[in-house]
């Protein structure tokens, strides 16, 4: 080419960012109060009806709802503080910008207004109709105005989707910022069985010491799914713990089946192998936090209760053992008991006296014996509505029914927990009776996947019926 021959620069032309409106639902907001900022660069509408309805369920009793429509309308308040009539109707500029640079807006549309108009196919929104009719036509009134754009409804609910759908609203979606996983068959179990002979499948092996340990450290390419403190075995009887994870490397610490199936607490021992696991990494005083999922009848239940006893009288690890559950009615209905906080939270902790009586069973005195180990141990049944703002210390925690919730009002039950404590979450995900929560956005979910890396968490899913045979044949079949 000749030297003084001018380069040739070609123009790159960038795509103009295309804008999408989404209208958000109210149970979206309650579900996740931060969601307005979820959009990007997008329109985000929030209908007048909305905010009456964050209105209304901000005092009620129930503290959990209530805080989450308290921070919903603050986090709305941020946006249009300082905004005019005109530009709220409009849109305005999220104080936040995505990695291009562009600002998304958020709008509020009076829905109050919509008029009857024969182009638009409104549902009936009189009185006597839910909200939810008053929501959707506000997608509907967008969809009208602006035929060539994507008007989107954002619902947790799935009738309300259902009815938009049969509306003509072209875009209905479920709100999916808190989906770790699009199939909950991926979840991570905490262990992983490898078919065949587990080191015909290792090219490459070193061994090192480390204090009292032994660990065999093979490459992260090896086994590129391994996360801290889960459990590995294959067909021929091999056993091992990750310790640890790095870049470059895997360490495992090897094991026997029969260690684990020998281990013992306040008399209890495992009866299947994943039992045994979940029991070595309740003991682990590296694992801070164990997370168990499985279904009814598993043990996770039992275990917990076990351990906790054992390490409080026995080992001397905690001063008291703090027992709490999700309950969803329990903020109207508690205060028609009588009695105190536990006396009040007993009919939805009768599982934890059933576990009780389990332990104590054969004892000459059982109901003696339990009423003891409830004394001694200082077992204390807490609601979690009145967890928030607490700190407990040199504490073991059991949270039990933990599929209800939802990823935020996890993490504000796990910051409760202080120094020398530890916390056990369980759940079983196939028995979710929150009408806006499914397994996959279930704060259960979210916390199995968020912590797996964390190596100060262990996970377990129990696999197995052991309560009885008839319990096991309706799990699998009814």
């Amino acid at each position: 080419m000749d030297s003084g021959s001018a380069l040739r620069v070609e123009k790159t032309t960038l795509k103009p960012v295309i804008k999408k409106t989404y209208v958000l639902d109210t149970n979206v907001l309650l579900h996740d109060p931060t969601a307005i900022t979820a959009f990007k660069q997008h329109h985000v509408v929030i209908p007048m009806t909305v905010l009456e309805e964050l209105d209304h369920i901000k005092d009620r009793h129930d503290k959990t709802v209530s805080r989450e429509a308290r921070i919903a309308i603050q986090m709305i308040d941020k946006v249009v503080d300082n905004a005019t009539p005109q530009q709220i109707q409009e849109g305005v500029e999220m104080p936040m910008a995505n990695a291009e640079g562009v600002a998304g807006t958020l709008a509020i549309f009076a829905d109050q207004r919509l008029m009857d108009n024969s182009s638009v196919p409104y549902l009936d929104d009189t009185p006597a109709q839910a909200n939810d009719n008053r929501i959707i036509n506000v997608a509907l009134r967008l969809q009208a105005d602006h035929p060539n754009e994507f008007v989107c409804l954002v619902t947790k609910d799935i009738n309300m989707r259902i009815k938009a759908k049969g509306s003509g609203l072209l875009h209905v979606e479920d709100y999916r910022r808190d989906r770790v996983l699009d199939d909950i068959d991926l979840l991570a179990k905490g262990y992983e069985h490898i078919e065949g002979d587990f080191w015909s499948t290792i090219s490459e092996v070193d061994t090192l010491r480390e204090g009292d340990c032994t660990l065999h450290r093979i490459p992260r390419k090896s086994l590129p799914q391994a996360y801290p403190n889960m459990y590995l075995y294959d067909d021929l009887q091999f056993m091992a713990f990750v310790r640890r994870v790095d870049k470059e490397f895997v360490y495992l610490r090897c094991d026997s089946r029969d260690n684990l199936m020998n281990r013992r607490f306040w008399g209890l021992v495992p009866r299947n192998l994943e039992q045994a696991m979940a029991m070595d990494l309740l003991a682990d005083d590296n694992v801070d936090m164990t997370v168990m999922t499985g279904p009814a009848g598993s043990g996770k239940t039992l275990l917990a209760l076990a351990y906790g006893v054992h390490a409080i009288l026995e080992l001397k690890r905690y001063s008291k053992l703090i027992v709490a559950r999700s309950t969803p009615p329990i903020a109207e209905e508690i205060g028609f008991l009588p009695g105190t906080e536990e006396e009040k939270m007993a009919p939805w902790l009768a599982a934890f006296d059933d576990n009780l009586e389990i332990l104590h069973g054969t004892d000459e005195s059982c109901h003696g014996s339990i009423s003891y180990v409830k004394e001694r141990a200082n077992i204390q049944f807490k609601s979690l509505n009145f967890m928030r703002g607490r700190s407990f210390n040199n504490a073991y925690v059991i949270i039990d029914e933990a599929q209800g919730l939802t990823q935020f009002q996890l993490k504000s039950v796990i910051s409760r927990v202080g120094a020398d404590s530890k916390i056990v979450v369980l759940g079983n995900l196939a028995q979710i009776d929150n009408k806006y929560i499914s397994p996959l956005t279930s704060g259960l979910t979210y916390l199995v996947e968020k912590s797996k890396q964390y190596p100060h968490a262990g996970i377990m899913h129990v696999n197995g019926i052991v309560r009885s045979r008839l319990a096991a044949f309706a799990e699998e079949n009814l």
